[in-house]
C-alpha cells in the first residue's frame, strides 16, 4: 500500500473503481435515454433544441466512455507492471526513474526522471484529446440547445 508520501504511486484503486463503475452507469443510462429518442414517437415531436441537447448528451457521452476506456488501461495492471511501462516506455537519455504517480484530470500514468522531467505511459495518447474535444462540443451543444430553448420561449411569450 503506498502512502502519500511515496513517490511510487499510481492511481489509487478506491478512487479508480468506482470511477469506472459509476462513468460505465452513466453511460449505460445516456445511452438508453439517447436510444429512447429514437422512436417514431420522439421523432415525432422532435424539436431544434432537443436535437442539440441530444448531440450535447452524445458528444459527453463518448467523452465519458473514452474517459473509462483510459481508466481500464490503469485497473488491470499492478504496481510492477506500471514500473514495467515506465522503464520500457523511458526516452533516450533520460536519466533513472524516481517516481510515478496517477492523476485523474487529465488522465495519466506519469513516470517522473531524476533530471525533473515527466512522461505518461498506458493511458493511450488519444484519450485526453479527444476527452477534452468532445466534451467542447458538448458544451457548444448545450448551449445552442439553451438559446433555441430560450429563444421559442420568448416567442410563445410575445403571442
Amino acid at each position: 500500500m503506498a502512502t502519500a508520501s511515496d513517490p511510487w504511486q499510481g492511481h489509487d484503486f478506491a478512487i479508480l473503481f468506482p470511477v469506472i463503475i459509476a462513468g460505465s452507469l452513466a453511460g449505460l443510462g445516456v445511452l438508453a435515454f439517447l436510444g429512447s429518442r429514437l422512436t417514431a414517437r420522439a421523432r415525432a415531436r422532435r424539436t431544434a433544441p432537443a436535437v442539440w441537447r441530444d448531440a450535447s448528451l452524445a458528444a459527453a457521452g463518448l467523452a465519458l466512455g473514452l474517459y473509462v476506456w483510459g481508466c481500464l488501461h490503469v485497473l488491470f495492471l499492478e504496481d510492477q507492471e506500471q514500473a514495467e511501462q515506465c522503464e520500457l516506455h523511458r526516452p533516450e537519455g533520460t536519466p533513472r526513474l524516481v517516481g510515478r504517480r496517477g492523476d485523474f484530470i487529465p488522465l495519466r500514468l506519469v513516470c517522473e526522471a531524476s533530471d525533473g522531467h515527466d512522461y505518461s505511459v498506458v493511458i493511450p495518447h488519444y484519450v485526453n484529446p479527444s476527452v477534452a474535444v468532445l466534451l467542447l462540443l458538448a458544451l457548444a451543444c448545450g448551449t445552442a440547445s439553451l438559446l433555441l430553448h430560450l429563444g421559442r420561449r420568448r416567442a410563445y411569450a410575445s403571442r
